[in-house]
Order: C-alpha cells, then structure tokens, then sequence
C-alpha cells in the first residue's frame, strides 16, 4: 500500500500537471494554430526540454538518486548533505558554463535540430531568438532534479510531483493575459510565450526549495572541487549520459526530418502532448517511487520485497496503460477534434494530428515498461546495460523514420517510436530476467493477459458509442461536444472496470475496501 500511496501521490500531481497543459496546449493551438510561430516556439521549447532530459533526468538522476540513498543509508545524514552539497556545486558550475556556450552558439545549435527551417529565414532568425529566451529554464530545471531527487530519498513526494503544475499555471496566466490584452500579432504572441517558460523555471525551482527548506535538509554550495561523490556520480553518469544522449538524439532525428514537412513538428507535438497525459501520469508517478523504494529495499537486503515491488509495478503499468492505449487507438479523432478543433486549429491540423496520436499510442505500455524494468538496473548502480538498449533502440528509430517518412510523414515517425520503444522495453526485461534480477509472478503475467482481454472488448464498446455519439461529437456547441466526450471517456472507464473485476485481472473492490480500512486506522 506504501508504493501504491505515494504512486496516488506522484499520479495525481502528475494528472493536474497534464490537465493543465492540455489547457495552455488548447489556448496556444487556439491563437497560434500549426502555423511557423507555432513551429518555432515548439523547437524553442523542446531545445531546453532536450538538455534536461539528457543531463538532469536521464544521466544524473539515474546517478545520484542510488549515490545519495546510498550515503543516507550506509554513512548517515550528514554525509548525505556533504555529498549533494559537493554534486549541486558541481552541477551548477558546469550549467553555467553550458548555458553561456548555448546562448552564443544558438544559431548552429537551431541549425542542427531544425536545419528545414534555413528555407525560411525568418522563421530560423525567429526559433534563434525564441531558443535564447527559453534556454535558461534548462539551469532551473537541472537545479529541481537534484533537490527533487533528495525529496524523494526521503519519500517527500508531493512537492517535486506538484511543481511542474507551476510551468502551466504560468502559461495559462501568460496566454489569458495575451488574449485580454488584444494582442493578435503571432510574433510577439510567440515571444511573450517563450519568457513566460523561464519565469515558470524559477517557480517550480522554488516551490521544491520551499519543501527542502521544511524538511529541514540545508544544501550548501561549496567551491566545485572533482571531490569521491563527483567522481563516483561521473563514472555512474557517463553511460547514463550516453544513453540519454541516444534517447535525444531520436527526438532529435525526429525532430530534423520533420522540419522538412510543413506544420509537421507542430502536429507531432500536439499528439505527443496528448499521450504524455497517461503516459506521464503513470509513467513518472511509477518511476519516481520505484527507484529510491528499490534501491533502499536493495540494500537493506530484503529481496524478496525488492521482487514484489517490480512486480507490482508491473502489473500497475499494464492496468492503466492497456485501456487508455486502446482508447487513443480507437477514437483519436474524436478526441483530438474536440480537444483542439477549434480557431486557428482546422480540419486538416485535427486529421494529422489525430493519425500521429494512434501512432505513438500503440505503444503507451512500452514507454511505462522502460520506467519499471530500469530502476532495476539503476538501483544496483548498472547504468551501462541501459545506455546499451538505448543505443539499440535508436538505432531501430533512425532506420524507421529514415524509410517510413517518404510515404508517411510524420505519422511514420511517431509510429518509428512506438517500435523503438518496444524494442528497448522487451530487452531491459529479458535480461533483467535472465540475470536472476527480475522473477516475473505467474499470478501477474494471468492477470496482465486478463487485463489485455478487457480492455480489447472495452475498445469495441468505445468505438461502437463513438459511432452513436457521432452526430453529438461532431456538433456546434463546444460545451456539448466535451460533455459527450466524457460519457464516452467515463463510459469506456466503467466498461473496462467492470470487464477487470468480473474476470479477476483486478480486484478493485478489494482495493477500495483496503483504502476505507486504512483510513480508519488513520482516523
């Protein structure tokens, strides 16, 4: 129940987190469209997204989460403050540095990741000043991924869950702002967009600052110095970094063939935004708590608990990514349309985006796969048998975007993705499991095939109500159609509910009865 609490925790910040952008990404695709402001300010935004993705989430936080619980555990904690002091003086010294190299260099760095956009030279001056502006919410985010991952070795949640809620909230604040105030100009909309990013790197860097400062964890900033815990996180984090690296570089590779279709990056960042909504809301919730739970369980040698809890998570992932995979699959037009289909958002924006969203959906269950089977490597300080199946997967995405595109487009890309994605999640398993690392429960693999089952007879139901909700869907009033998309959602929800505990792949009386009983123990 522990796992699954602070999973409840990390989901439902996680959920507010999505929903919200979901509403900035409606706002935004309402008053810039897929147009090339909209084009220039996606690259703009995803060029910090890259560098955090590939120095603070991937590389370092693979590091230093098993390093410092380590010192927690094994040294105490004053030793566990010495050595996040000496990593965040590190860390930030060498941000410092990246970030000026960055702004100098910004117009080769805009040319890699979107070399398409050189036919257009406004638009390429446009994404340089965009890049420049957006850049430094990349030293916010690095500095939150440290304090995050402190919080987090204390199972302190909440606070490092919630703040990503705050980029939102800012950017909501922005484009409200934006629309009150008249401005229609697509250029200065863009800019505005683009400061309000780095103000919203301040605020989450503080709200994480803020629950440090309750828990009662003082972080100092000594000189940088190359002192046994900077080492120690190098050596952990170079493979890491190499494997983040690869990861990027598929965005990357994606990223650059797009640049060669008009309106091809704004589509694919609409549909990766909505299936980044389950996909982060289980996804990260499941990769937050499962790191410090199995690497504290690890080495307090308890590992039967550690085999449990993977196993758990496992069959968690595939309860909540099943459903929703199908249901991207079967109805992503209906739901685009209704989520986005409206101002500079046409028709033909709503069909490519609609068609990339089906795409990356099928592979949903192997995107959360990677979160649950990799702290299992993390967890025992092995970040190179990582770094190697990413290398393999991007490999299989290059090769498949290279040879999909000419006849796809950017649906070829996304649906590149989803098999290497697949790829990566079936050989982090496997070798989990013959290592002796990873003992599958049979009674999980029943439930994980009855859990398939419901949700495929589920997927009928939900195309069978979309087509007698057609008419409804596809009417004038905005109010009407979203109240038909939620019976529909919640149909589909009831449906596979039901489906689950009439065939036993999940007993979710049983949970709701656990959740009241704690309760009362608690009251």
């Amino acid at each position: 129940m522990s796992l699954l609490r602070h999973f409840a925790t990390v989901g439902a910040a996680t959920l507010a987190s999505r929903v919200l952008g979901f509403v900035r990404d409606a706002m935004m695709a309402a008053v810039l469209g897929a147009g090339p402001v909209a084009d220039a300010f996606v690259v703009a935004f995803r060029l910090p997204n890259l560098f955090r993705r590939l120095f603070a989430e991937g590389a370092f936080n693979s590091a230093f989460v098993p390093l410092f619980g380590r010192a927690l555990e094994e040294d105490g904690e004053a030793r566990a403050r010495q050595v996040a002091g000496e990593i965040a003086s590190g860390m930030l010294f060498v941000l410092v540095i990246l970030l000026a190299l960055a702004e100098i260099a910004m117009p080769a760095v805009v040319w890699l990741l979107a070399p398409g956009f050189l036919e257009d030279p406004a638009k390429f001056d446009l994404t340089v000043l965009m890049s420049r502006i957006t850049f430094p919410y990349l030293l916010f985010m690095s500095m939150l991924a440290l304090v995050a991952g402190i919080l987090n070795t204390y199972h302190r949640f909440a606070a490092a869950a919630f703040a990503p809620v705050m980029l939102n909230v800012v950017m909501i604040a922005a484009l409200a702002g934006i629309v009150m105030s008249g401005v229609v100009e697509e250029r200065q909309i863009g800019l505005i967009l683009c400061i309000g990013v780095s103000v919203a790197g301040v605020v989450q860097l503080a709200v994480v600052l803020w629950d440090l400062k309750r828990l009662g964890f003082r972080l100092s900033l000594p000189r940088p110095r190359l002192t046994p815990a900077v080492r120690r996180l190098v050596v952990l984090g170079i493979p890491g970094l190499i494997a983040g690296g690869i990861t990027q570089i598929n965005i990357v590779v994606g990223q650059v063939i797009a640049s060669a279709q008009a309106s091809a990056n704004a589509l694919l960042y609409y549909a990766d935004r909505l299936y980044q909504l389950p996909l982060g809301v289980i996804g990260i919730a499941i990769g937050v708590v499962l790191l410090p739970s199995l690497t504290r369980q690890l080495r307090a040698g308890e590992d039967a608990q550690f085999q449990k809890t993977l196993n758990g998570a496992m069959e968690l992932s595939f309860a909540l990514t099943l459903p929703a995979s199908v249901a991207l699959v079967v109805i992503p037009d209906e739901i685009v349309s209704v989520l986005f289909g409206r101002g500079a958002f046409d028709a033909a924006a709503v069909s490519g985006t609609a068609a990339a969203l089906a795409a990356f959906s099928f592979g949903l269950p192997a995107y959360v796969l990677n979160k649950v089977f990799s702290p299992g490597y993390f967890a025992r300080e092995d970040t190179k048998t990582p770094m190697w199946f990413a290398g393999l997967s991007a490999a299989v995405n290059v090769v498949l975007s290279l040879v999909l595109f000419p006849t796809l487009a950017h649906v070829g890309i996304a649906l590149a993705t989803t098999v290497a994605g697949w790829v990566n999640a079936l050989a982090l398993g496997l070798v989990l499991w013959r290592r002796g690392h990873f003992e599958p429960d049979l009674g999980v693999l029943r439930k994980i095939g009855l859990l398939a089952l419901a949700s495929l007879v589920m997927g009928v139901g939900v195309h069978l109500a979309a087509g007698l909700l057609s008419g409804v869907l596809a009417g004038p009033s905005l109010a009407v159609r979203v109240g038909a998309l939620g019976v529909l959602v919640a149909g589909g929800v009831g449906l596979f509910a039901l489906l689950a505990q009439v065939t036993g792949a999940a007993d979710l009386l049983g949970l709701v009865r656990q959740i009241r009983q704690r309760r009362r123990r608690a009251g």
